[in-house]
């Protein structure tokens, strides 16, 4: 498993312990402190948890189990997915942090914040598909399925 890799998949579980916790503090706050708390909190627990975790751990896996690029691949660029990694991680920080800070206090620029943080994460994705797309091709399972294996 080489860096990047590692690197995705660790943050998602960095991201994933984080979402668990504030899930957590969600239950303590509603059964024990008996307060109810903005749909803000709900909303970057949620995200943390399925765009933090479940999607960057995908992008690890992805990454480390594909076929590598074949060498005519123009996509496939690996300083593009480390920017990749740091973009999505940075702004799905960023986003969790100013929706938790949204939901105790409002400030316009918190709006502003999570916006661009989204619109960061939706490009990271999008540019993270768009280089391994050539990856994603048959790597000797073509020639059995034509023999009539099934799978």
């Amino acid at each position: 498993m080489f860096t990047t890799v590692r690197y995705f998949i660790k943050t998602s579980i960095i991201f994933l312990i984080v979402g668990i916790l504030s899930g957590l503090y969600l239950i303590i706050s509603k059964y024990y402190f008996v307060q109810g708390y903005n749909t803000e909190i709900i909303s970057a627990h949620t995200h943390i948890v399925l765009v933090g975790s479940v999607i960057m751990m995908i992008m690890g896996v992805a990454l480390w189990f594909f076929p590598r690029a074949e060498k005519t691949d123009r996509k496939y660029n690996p300083d593009l997915i480390r920017f990749v990694f740091w973009l999505m991680a940075i702004s799905t920080a960023v986003r969790f942090v100013a929706q938790v800070i949204n939901s105790f206090m409002f400030a316009a620029w918190l709006n502003l914040t999570v916006t661009v943080a989204s619109a960061l994460q939706v490009i990271s994705i999008i540019l993270f598909f768009y280089s391994i797309w050539g990856r994603i091709r048959p790597v000797g399972s073509h020639i059995r399925e034509k023999k009539g294996e099934k799978f």
